[in-house]
């Protein structure tokens, strides 16, 4: 009944995002490994790859007024052509700057993209229906990225994956040509202001930023390490691969343990969870070099901690604030924390891996130890004022804040936890 009602109108929105984060995730690992191969330092690289977060950044603050003025559907055949363009640009000629722009261009068609399919799924999704696509949403984006690693593994020249990319994006535009769902009404974009979310929910806040540095530096600078370690972009591809999967079966007990122990303390596991596995990640090279399997382990082990960190964030704002809030805003603005996280990481910890990987991983330990103590630092949330935990894909567009079910004061009541059922399990 609920694929017929509410699933099957949408499903060609869905297979739309599919091919986009499939494409994201091939070109975000692959312009890295190129880059490498090509002789630069992973300086150079980190800079050209956060353009492609401040391309997200901008598509965050400025892409609405186009859609609003052109309508979903010619604005997103106009990003399409730019993302396409971009991506064709990376094989028309090979100079850094002009990828760092490319890859700027890059990032706001992409999240501007996100930005007008999330929008129609969020008009087709019933406040009943709301978590279910939710959910969807976030295994369809998880295993598209793992399905974009994967397809570095046939070993395609550079051109061809440019190619292949720029297919994947006009096969998405096609898709959203041809369907019916009507076209959503956005709502103005006015962030909430961040040094009042950072003074009435600063773990929300540091918590999305410091997620949004990990995955960052996940995305554009360990492919790079893993490489040095192995020469093998197959071996980065399946790393890859692995932690994006530990990610998405890591959301659904994480969310779990969160509503029984609280965000605090759940927040503080993966800060000190993460010291753990970037330590294992420092000395690999020190003690089982050659072993894959233990690499493959490792790199699950990350996915667990890393991917969990944002969702968390975002449920510990919804625990502290309440109903007469706007929740939506306040979404955004975590995004917007973290999109500014990943877009410092390969710019800063980009020049840190090209002087030394140990350093590297120190730094980003010293990331996670902070995490860890701070969240300790914070006040629990009473059992009553707890929400409930719904997995967040953080690498999505700003529209998606609207689709979360906790937006809706019925959901929220019918999922809350009994006191009787947590009377011993306090945050």
């Amino acid at each position: 009944m609920f694929f017929k009602r509410a699933l099957l109108p949408i499903s060609s929105l869905f297979f739309s995002i599919s091919l986009l984060a499939t494409g994201y995730g091939l070109l975000m690992t692959f312009i890295g490994i190129f880059l490498k191969q090509k002789g630069l330092n992973e300086g150079a690289i980190g800079l050209i790859n956060s353009a492609f977060f401040l391309g997200a950044m901008l598509a965050a603050i400025f892409s609405q007024k186009l859609i609003v003025t052109v309508g979903h559907a010619r604005s997103f055949s106009a990003f399409s052509a730019i993302m396409v363009m971009a991506f064709l640009g990376h094989a028309l000629w090979f100079d850094p700057w002009f990828w760092a722009v490319l890859r700027l261009v890059s990032g706001f068609a992409f999240y501007a993209m996100l930005i007008v399919l999330e929008s129609w799924l969020n008009e087709k999704s019933s406040s009943e229906d709301r978590g279910k696509i939710l959910a969807i949403y976030t295994i369809v984006f998880f295993l598209a990225l793992a399905l974009g690693q994967l397809l570095l593994m046939l070993e395609m020249s550079a051109n061809t994956i440019f190619i292949l990319g720029s297919i994947l994006v006009l096969w998405s535009l096609v898709l959203v040509a041809v369907t019916r769902v009507s076209q959503p009404v956005l709502k103005p974009f006015e962030r909430y202001s961040m040094p009042k979310l950072l003074s009435i929910a600063p773990l929300a806040l540091v918590g999305s930023f410091i997620g949004g540095v990990f995955v960052g530096a996940f995305y554009t600078m360990l492919p790079l390490y893993v490489l040095n370690l192995f020469d093998q972009p197959k071996v980065v591809s399946l790393f890859m691969t692995i932690t994006i999967l530990g990610g998405l079966m890591a959301q659904l007990p994480v969310g779990m343990l969160s509503d029984r122990l609280g965000r605090r303390k759940m927040l503080a596991w993966s800060g000190f969870f993460s010291v753990g596995v970037f330590l294992l990640m420092l000395i690999l090279p020190l003690i089982w070099r050659d072993s894959l399997a233990l690499l493959y382990t490792v790199g699950f082990l990350l996915g667990v901690s890393l991917f969990s960190i944002y969702p968390l964030s975002v449920a510990r704002a919804n625990d502290v604030f309440d109903e007469n809030t706007d929740l939506v805003e306040i979404s955004r603005t975590l995004l917007f924390s973290y999109g500014f996280g990943s877009f410092i990481a390969p710019l800063i910890l980009g020049f840190v891996l090209g002087f030394s990987a140990i350093a590297f991983f120190i730094v980003l330990a010293l990331f996670a130890l902070a995490l860890g103590y701070y969240s300790l630092l914070n006040e629990r949330i009473a059992e009553d004022h707890m929400n409930v935990y719904v997995a967040v894909p953080a690498a999505s567009g700003s529209v998606l804040a609207e689709m979360d079910p906790r937006m809706d004061e019925q959901w929220v009541e019918d999922h809350r936890p009994h006191p009787e059922h947590t009377a011993n399990t306090a945050p």
